[in-house]
């Protein structure tokens, strides 16, 4: 215990170094995009700024379900985002965008050019110019770090993140330490200012033009969420994109204004709507499905699962393969004890997608049950790397024990102890921990 110690003192030592020598506690900086002072965390390397991104972005693709299982999709996706990005201010940065499985219709970018749009968002979409729009957009607050601009507001906060990331490291296990995606959550829920909205609109309506994208796409799209709001936008869309990216009609009037002014040439046309929607046509046919497929999640949760697992049923022939519907129809039928489905739907799955950390976790969690731990190691440890959560790394550790490594079921229940110290999976760990037998 003293070793770890000193180490945990050496990595406190080191961190306030290196946020001092870096620059993020002090001093300001201008933002070449915005042309505005700001403190010097804005001025984080490229390498700083990817270092936060990346994992925050991981975490992200897995809380909101996944990437989405459909290649061709994703790629078109990927090619009119990098179309974009190459004519952003910061085309040195390596860009990535994926979809999310979430019905919930959204967009989000995290620093260092992680960005995402979700199912939700994208099948409401009418051509690739809106698209563009939605991309640019999301490009603008990278390029503008809108992200960092809010945590310079706290940098206590932000030092004391870094801080506690080193400190889990020393132990093993970061991730867990910090609640399996605290922090992108707090980045991607973060509520963007008037002014940056402003801001990344104008952005990106100027990288859709030099792309060769026509602007009108960008006003096409502000009409159409503006009509959401002015129809009574359901909770999904209260949730998900209004939530992080306030609209208002002021926001549309001030891009037709700034089209008009800067690009009075635009004319409407080529927003090439035939080969969006060639794109998304997958996505089109498993549109009532997933419809389906949220009202037995809104059954589940008010905890009528008789009538959530027949709506389930309804939307896998709605939608045929589909695993996130599959999954959820299996831990509907676990939660309801019914284990041999379960795992049936659970199987198909992980066979149809294995980079999802939640049938991964319950398909492992049936393994164990059965007592079947070898199994249960596979699927738990591939859930575990996917998304630390707690109740992964303590079934995870229960695995790592009934197959005879007991110095890592060791070193995952201290983890868990220390992470959920008052609850009742770090209380179990730390119990699982005392009735152990020394190691040799």
């Amino acid at each position: 215990m003293k070793n770890l110690s000193e180490q945990i003192i050496k990595k406190l030592l080191l961190v306030v170094i290196l946020l001092s020598t870096t620059g993020w506690l002090a001093g300001c900086a201008v933002n070449p995009v915005t042309g505005h002072s700001e403190l010097a965390l804005v001025n984080m390397s490229t390498a700083e700024e990817v270092s936060l991104g990346k994992p925050a972005y991981e975490q992200a693709l897995q809380r909101n379900g996944g990437i989405l299982k459909d290649s061709e999709l994703r790629s078109y996706v990927n090619r009119v985002g990098q179309r974009l990005a190459r004519q952003s201010h910061r085309p040195e940065l390596q860009f990535r965008f994926e979809i999310v499985n979430d019905s919930a219709p959204n967009a989000f970018a995290l620093p260092g050019g992680y960005i995402a749009i979700t199912r939700g968002l994208l099948v409401n979409l009418s051509n690739e110019a809106e698209l563009a729009a939605v991309l640019g957009h999301e490009i603008g607050h990278v390029t503008a770090r809108h992200s960092l601009q809010g945590m310079q507001r706290s940098t206590l906060l932000s030092a004391t993140v870094g801080l506690l990331g080193g400190l889990a490291d020393a132990a093993g296990y970061g991730p867990i330490f910090n609640q399996a995606g605290g922090v992108a959550a707090t980045l991607i829920d973060k509520r963007y200012s008037r002014d940056q909205e402003t801001e990344s609109d104008r952005l990106g309506i100027d990288y859709m033009v030099k792309a060769g994208y026509d602007p009108v796409g960008a006003v096409q799209l502000q009409e159409y969420f503006y009509r959401k709001v002015e129809n009574g936008a359901n909770p999904q869309w209260l949730n998900g994109l209004f939530r992080s990216h306030p609209f208002s009609a002021e926001r549309l009037a001030e891009n037709r204004r700034y089209i008009s002014v800067r690009y009075p040439e635009a004319a409407g046309d080529g927003q090439d709507a035939v080969t969006f929607a060639r794109a998304i046509e997958a996505l089109t046919r498993t549109r009532q499905g997933y419809a389906t497929f949220d009202r037995a999640r809104n059954l589940e949760q008010q905890g009528r699962l008789d009538e959530a697992v027949k709506l389930y049923h309804q939307a896998l022939l709605e939608a045929p393969d589909q695993p996130l519907i599959l999954t959820g129809l299996g831990l509907a039928y676990l939660r309801r004890e019914d284990r041999v489905p379960a795992r049936r739907y659970l199987i198909k799955a992980v066979h149809l997608q294995d980079d999802y950390y939640q049938s991964r976790l319950a398909l492992g969690y049936l393994y164990l049950q059965k007592k079947q731990y070898a199994k249960a190691h596979v699927q738990l440890e591939a859930g575990f790397k996917l998304l630390p959560t707690l109740e992964g790394g303590y079934m995870l550790a229960e695995a790592r024990e009934h197959t005879g490594d007991k110095a890592g079921a060791r070193k995952l229940y201290l983890a868990v102890a220390k992470a959920d110290p008052s609850g009742k999976l770090g209380r179990s760990a730390a119990n699982r921990l005392r009735q152990m037998e020394p190691l040799q």
